[in-house]
């Protein structure tokens, strides 16, 4: 495990470090979630080559601080990741990055050209979308005030999401929890979908082989490869491993 200092605070980010060759990769989970136990068994498959690779947790979630005076905005993620990237001495990575993280990853290439080579989103978040008490996932916590949800919201979303999602959702600091998802339900100025579209770099797009990305076609026209995993849901690096790293062998440099 290795730590760096990204808030005033003193907070710390942490991940669990595979050793290998630069440059590095760099994974990130999404929301309610942490990466050492979605992306391990990917990150060590036999198929991908030996790289340096770095499952790292956002500040409030897993095995990372959970700063009181943190925004927790997908902004300030970014930020945060670029300090905690730039204390391992990180350059031009390859980031794969789910659903909300994938967000966050695409703010940081926006934001740090010089720390992210590639990008790799899985399932991600493109759009601002209006919350909704229905939906489980992070529609469902935008939904409550913050002082709700702290108090007893997070509660019903426990029963929700399923004890699956709850494993690693118990770990995250509630408040940070709820801003984190009213930030990625608002998303960033310009949007995700936005700045995904305007980078110079390599990128593509992997998702559930029956759920294409809105808007897949403007995807592609600007460069971004929209690739289909089979046999997955929202989970892609879960429920078909073997076909997420054939995936990424082909994709990374």
């Amino acid at each position: 495990m290795h730590d760096a200092i990204v808030h005033p605070s003193g907070a710390r980010m942490r991940w669990v470090e595979l050793p290998g060759a630069e440059p590095a990769r760099v994974y990130v989970h999404g929301l309610g979630a942490t990466s050492a136990p979605y992306y391990a068994q990917v990150a060590a498959h036999p198929l991908l080559p030996r790289n340096r690779s770095l499952l790292i947790d956002l500040l409030g979630f897993g095995i990372s601080d959970r700063p009181a005076d943190f925004s927790y905005t997908l902004e300030a993620h970014a930020d945060a990741l670029a300090t905690a990237l730039r204390a391992a001495g990180v350059e031009g990575a390859s980031l794969i990055a789910h659903s909300m993280g994938g967000a966050v990853a695409t703010t940081l290439a926006a934001r740090a050209a010089d720390l992210v080579a590639g990008l790799i989103l899985v399932d991600a978040n493109l759009d601002p979308y209006p919350p909704s008490p229905v939906r489980p996932g992070t529609s469902g916590i935008a939904a409550y005030e913050e002082e709700e949800f702290v108090a007893e919201g997070w509660k019903d979303v426990r029963d929700r999401v399923g004890p699956h999602w709850w494993s690693t959702m118990r770990l995250a600091d509630t408040r940070g929890l709820h801003r984190t998802a009213v930030s990625l339900a608002r998303n960033t100025t310009p949007t995700t979908r936005e700045l995904l579209l305007s980078l110079p770099i390599p990128r593509a797009y992997l998702h559930p082989e029956s759920n294409a990305p809105a808007g897949a076609e403007e995807l592609r026209r600007a460069g971004v490869q929209v690739l289909s995993i089979p046999e997955s849901g929202h989970n892609i690096m879960l429920d078909n491993p073997e076909a997420f790293a054939q995936t990424l062998r082909s994709l990374l440099p």
